[in-house]
């Protein structure tokens, strides 16, 4: 009983940081970016430009760019996590427009850092809640699947980079340089609501069910696991510890599968200084510079 209460209030503040995290989120929209045409980014930022051009609203421009994403990737983000994202999507957006807030500044280097913040922060309760706003983040993950050396944050970087461009091209070379000083604050103040500072992290488990939990990694994210012998030091128990590094975006799906398998298990999790082979930088660029 007490674990099954644990889970509900485990999946009750789930929502409340998504439907927190869109609320700051979308906020940043109508306070910092849209009034100095600050495109921060993935498909919201592709919505600003498309905003500045046509007077498109930015959120609802969003939103239904990402439902033939949804329809494609249902299967492959699972039924929570789908859902929980759906969720993110449509209040995000929704609040974007619906938000009728007055500018705070006019000053583009303002806009550009505060609205980073407030999109950062508000993107990383989302994460936190185990949910995505979908966009660039759905896309990378299925090029990842499709093209196994394109890496999630490889096709990120390419997204944002193409974004920055048509900003370039049809707003102004200004607003692309201030649109770069957000996608790299808002990158940080995530990272830093995650309790990360790392790309990737690395997960150390011990567990009586270490097969089923490293099954569920391979099957379930696509992430390579190593299984070790270990002993206990104490019990003299022989056990089977799991190695699994992924990144900080998909931390709380591992915690979930470990959870789901076995409460009682021994997990830690780690930054990598720098993550090399299959699924991140390649290894053998590495090498040659």
């Amino acid at each position: 009983m007490n674990i099954r209460k644990m889970k509900e209030n485990e999946s009750l503040l789930a929502y409340v940081q998504i439907v927190l995290g869109c609320l700051i989120g979308g906020a940043a929209y109508p306070l910092f970016l849209v009034p100095n045409q600050i495109a921060p980014g993935g498909l919201t930022g592709v919505a600003t430009v498309l905003n500045y051009l046509f007077g498109f609203p930015v959120g609802l421009t969003s939103m239904l760019m990402n439902v033939p994403l949804f329809m494609f990737g249902y299967k492959m983000l699972g039924g929570t996590f789908a859902f929980r994202s759906l969720i993110a999507t449509v209040l995000f957006s929704l609040f974007i427009d619906l938000l009728k807030l007055p500018p705070l500044t006019d000053d583009m280097l303002l806009g550009s850092v505060y609205g980073a913040i407030a999109l950062g922060v508000g993107l990383g309760l989302i994460l936190r809640g185990g949910a995505t706003t979908g966009g660039s983040d759905m896309i990378a993950k299925m090029v990842q699947r499709h093209i196994s050396f394109m890496t999630v944050g490889l096709t990120l970087f390419i997204i944002d980079c193409m974004v920055i461009l048509l900003a370039a091209f049809t707003m102004n070379t200004r607003a692309a340089l201030y649109s770069l000083i957000c996608i790299f604050v808002s990158s940080k103040v995530i990272d830093l609501v995650l309790a990360g500072i790392g790309s990737a992290k690395m997960c150390f488990v011990v567990s009586s069910q270490s097969s089923r939990i490293a099954r569920r990694i391979m099957e379930e994210m696509d992430r390579g696991v190593t299984i070790l012998p270990a002993i206990g030091g104490y019990t003299g128990k022989e056990s089977r510890a799991i190695i699994s590094v992924v990144d900080h975006r998909e931390v709380i799906a591992v915690k979930r599968i470990v959870r789901d398998a076995d409460e009682k298990a021994f997990m830690f999790i780690t930054d990598t200084h720098e993550t090399l082979g299959e699924g991140f930088a390649s290894l053998s660029d590495k090498a040659e510079s």
